[in-house]
């Protein structure tokens, strides 16, 4: 993706010189509707995303890693398609993104701007005898009735032509705001942008283009019937070139399960007032009281002989299998599968305290772990963009590039951490905390991995008839108990073999700030009752 063009030379080398492709080519999908035909039609305007790019200028200072950033013009543009703004990307990494061209379908859904209003200009520093270092940054002015959804970049003062890109019409656009910063320097900066409104419901589709300050519309998508969305074989034929590979910690003892193996191992179901007489739960959960709502009325726990309970502490690598929810995203544009993994128990948590770990006792243990990562695929073509790893009560975004794959294919790697099982793209050591004193995340390869593609099911997609959701799914109480194991009396444990009065408040300091979710005292729920489940990962 991102191949490139230039004429500029004498200048320093950077990542984004080369392009990012997947290692492996895509496979051909499976027939379908609307899904990887190339273009989506947005009524009255249908749109092509474009990964090929002619370079324009390069600015070798600011920015991420201070190397700076380059910009584009979109290439390889089909006839009878349309410009809708310029593409941005830092130079610290290959060059992998797109953006979209417009196509009128309804005779007035593009206009071309009545003007450009010229936001800044400046040269880079760090290039020397090289002609045309000036950048000049020009925004559309529209018609009236009429939106602009991305910017232009040129080498010369002299304003672009008037047909070089085109406005929206106002009602095929919405409001976006920034997302991540691509450069900045002397009060000027762009960013890439999404849509305000995100989740699954949200017609507002993202442009592929940066935006200055004042932040420029997205599109909308007017017809939004989810025709160019994934069937279900089609997301079997994903799933199964994209799978990720998972890495447990050799030190781990707490893996994940499939939920019905939990189910069939002496998982308990209790009601508040009648603690006395839990009730089993049957293997596939039909038992389990239904709702939209969590009344604090019922919680589930491990069974109560102590033998028993150690084994399913334990979990089954045999028996998992992984829960894909489907979503539309951005307007329909995107798909997100978002891959569900249930541990029956969550292990107690360790503490860095600059040369030494410390066990923090029961900290951090908790019953019934529910752990998530999201892969987001183009509905243009079905190719990866990015991964999403949920980390405790957060998580991060990795794109395409940065992810590490299994050797010969397309399917990333991931790596869960000790205990807490919080989801990472690399091996080693992620602190929670600052200064070196923090909440350790170990991970690391070894032999107890777990291939996605093995075992896997769809087991909600709002927009699929033919997928039935298990009971267990809308069980919208505590998967664990609330556990009071006296936080207080385990950190003044620990504080008491931590030498100096400023090292113990800086334990202290850490630990406090840190959100309940580590801690698990409330007794983690479901995956319907996350905040991403309907809405959008960040």
């Amino acid at each position: 993706m991102g191949n490139i063009s230039s004429a500029q030379s004498s200048s320093p080398s950077f990542p984004i010189d080369s392009a990012f492709e997947l290692p492996s080519p895509l496979p051909s999908w499976p027939s379908g509707e609307g899904f990887a035909k190339g273009v989506i039609d947005l009524r009255g305007l249908e749109v092509f995303q474009i990964t090929t790019f002619k370079k324009v200028w390069t600015v070798y200072e600011g920015g991420q890693d201070n190397l700076g950033a380059t910009f584009f013009e979109p290439s390889s543009v089909p006839e009878g398609f349309s410009l809708l703004g310029f593409y941005a990307q830092p130079n610290n990494r290959k060059l992998f993104g797109w953006t979209l061209v417009g196509k009128d379908l309804s005779g007035d859904s593009l206009r071309p701007p009545v003007d450009y209003l010229l936001l800044w200009s400046g040269k880079s520093t760090k290039v020397e005898n090289n002609r045309d270092q000036t950048g000049y940054f020009w925004q559309p002015v529209p018609p009236d009735g009429y939106s602009a959804v991305g910017l232009i970049v040129t080498t010369k003062a002299e304003k672009p032509p008037l047909d070089k890109i085109r406005c929206v019409r106002s009602d095929l656009t919405d409001q976006s705001e920034p997302d991540a910063v691509i450069w900045e320097s002397n009060g000027f900066g762009v960013s890439s942008s999404k849509p305000v409104n995100r989740g699954t419901q949200a017609p507002s589709v993202c442009v592929g283009t940066f935006t200055a300050n004042p932040t420029l519309a997205c599109l909308k998508n007017n017809k939004f019937d989810f025709s160019c969305m994934p069937s279900k074989v089609q997301i079997d034929a994903l799933f199964q070139a994209y799978a990720p590979l998972i890495y447990f910690h050799k030190d781990e003892k707490y893996l994940p399960s499939s939920v019905n193996w939990f189910f069939s191992n002496g998982a308990l179901l209790y009601k508040k007032g009648d603690e006395s007489n839990p009730v089993p739960v049957e293997p596939n959960g039909s038992n389990l009281p239904q709702g939209e709502a969590n009344d604090g009325l019922y919680w589930l726990d491990l069974p109560v002989a102590s033998d028993a309970r150690k084994r399913v502490q334990g979990g089954d690598l045999q028996s998992m299998e992984v829960d894909l929810h489907i979503k539309p995203v951005f307007g329909g544009t995107l798909t997100d599968i978002a891959v569900w993994m249930f541990y029956p128990f969550n292990g107690p948590s360790r503490a860095k305290l600059k040369l030494v770990t410390i066990p923090l006792g029961r900290i951090g243990e908790h019953i019934g772990d529910w752990e998530h990562f999201t892969l987001r695929i183009s509905n243009f073509n079905g190719k990866l963009q990015r991964m999403y790893l949920s980390q405790h009560s957060r998580g991060s975004w990795i794109d395409a590039p940065e992810i590490e794959f299994q050797s010969g294919g397309n399917k990333p790697v991931a790596y869960a951490s000790l205990n807490g099982h919080a989801m990472y793209a690399k091996p080693g050591l992620v602190l929670q905390g600052r200064d070196d004193v923090g909440i350790r995340n170990d991970t690391g390869k070894s032999e107890k991995v777990f291939d996605t593609a093995v075992r896997f099911r769809v087991v909600s997609a709002e927009y699929m008839k033919e997928v039935e959701e298990p009971v267990w799914l809308n069980y919208m109480r505590h998967w664990g108990p609330k556990i009071d194991y006296g936080r207080e009396d385990e950190i003044r444990s620990v504080e008491k073999i931590v030498v100096g009065e400023s090292l113990k408040n800086l334990f202290r300091n850490v630990i406090n700030g840190l959100p309940n979710e580590v801690f698990g005292e409330d007794g983690p729920t479901g995956p319907k009752l996350k905040r991403n489940w309907l809405g959008d990962e960040d």
